[in-house]
């Protein structure tokens, strides 16, 4: 497919990535009894999982880049780190002080990845050497 073809494959991936995402969470909290005290290591799970389910589906489903999976995945890794350091310190703070469900206060993060994740993966994690020109 041609590269104009990228943004709506970057949305039906992202599309693919949230749904796991958003299930992956819950998932683990209703299935794993010491997740349920636990929310914030079931949170770390997720988060590691979905990271490696993303980073394939926009590797190979979207920007279809061959080599460099090393340096992509760091770049791609560092979007996310950055979100979940302002995921973790936020989200005892909406449970905890707010009174917010986990997975309500989890839902209003993934509205902010999808835009942000657009501009930073099409321009940084999977830029071809003709983008830097």
């Amino acid at each position: 497919m041609p590269r104009a073809e990228r943004p709506l494959r970057f949305m039906l991936a992202g599309a693919a990535n949230t749904a796991f995402g958003l299930a992956i969470y819950p998932l683990l909290l209703w299935s794993v009894p010491a997740f349920h005290t636990h929310y914030l290591v079931a949170l770390a799970a997720a988060q590691a999982i979905s990271l490696c389910f993303a980073f394939a589906t926009y590797k190979i489903g979207v920007f279809r880049t061959r080599g460099n999976v090393a340096r992509e995945f760091g770049a791609f890794s560092s979007f996310y780190l950055f979100n979940y350091a302002a995921n973790w310190a936020a989200l005892p703070l909406l449970v905890e002080l707010g009174g917010v469900p986990p997975i309500v206060a989890q839902l209003g993060f993934t509205a902010a990845l999808i835009l942000g994740s657009w501009f930073w993966h099409s321009r940084v994690t999977f830029r071809s050497a003709g983008d830097l020109a």
